[in-house]
């Protein structure tokens, strides 16, 4: 990679993380291609160099994030192994979502207004929940995992793995952390990978604190 074409990735992603950041807090509408470039540490000018509007960069951030999430679900290296695979999901997901809280908070609040933005998005989504409810129905029908509902128990996972995200100041208030402070991704871990666990009837098997 050239030194122009590292300085054109960084700069990708420095407008990316301003986006999401500002996009989180404020909405599509609320957003201003202004605010996006002075929480990215440049002119709008420099912007509009880079994207042609606010809602293009919208539209590449919510793929950014759909991809991401496909690839926090990678089962390959322990597809034979289903409390493996669930444990390491439900840790990577969550410490992925107390270190960008942002992130869950943009998707959420795109899902909750109808999600007029994802027509392009939701063909990728549900090609990677497809595929984890296959590997999930295989455990099943090879006696690993107790029966469940492939799809409610994805769902389910990513509302307790993105609730301390969505829902971090109540988390803060009702766990006693200031703000500033971090959760304790251990504990929310531990608890969180243990219920998952239970229900598929691999109790024991999750980390402890």
């Amino acid at each position: 990679m050239t030194t122009a074409q590292k300085k054109r990735r960084e700069m990708h992603i420095a407008i990316r993380d301003a986006a999401i950041r500002e996009f989180a807090r404020n909405g599509l509408a609320g957003t201003s291609t202004q605010v996006i470039a002075q929480s990215a540490g440049i002119s709008k000018a420099q912007l509009h160099y880079y994207i042609s509007s606010k809602e293009e960069l919208y539209q590449q951030v919510l793929g950014h994030i759909v991809r991401q999430w496909r690839e926090i679900f990678f089962l390959s290296p322990t597809r034979d192994d289903p409390a493996t695979a669930i444990a390491t999901y439900i840790e990577r997901k969550l410490r992925h979502a107390l270190e960008y809280p942002d992130i869950s908070r943009l998707f959420a609040n795109e899902i909750a207004r109808g999600a007029p933005e994802m027509a392009g998005h939701w063909e990728e989504l549900k090609a990677s929940v497809d595929e984890a409810s296959e590997v999930i129905r295989g455990w099943i029908e090879a006696g690993m995992l107790a029966p469940v509902d492939p799809l409610l128990f994805q769902i389910n996972m990513w509302a307790v793995t993105q609730h301390y995200a969505e829902y971090e100041a109540q988390a803060r208030v009702l766990m006693d952390v200031p703000d500033g402070a971090p959760l304790d991704a251990d504990r929310i871990i531990a608890e969180a990978t243990e219920l998952f666990l239970l229900r598929c009837g691999l109790q024991g098997r999750g980390p402890r604190p």
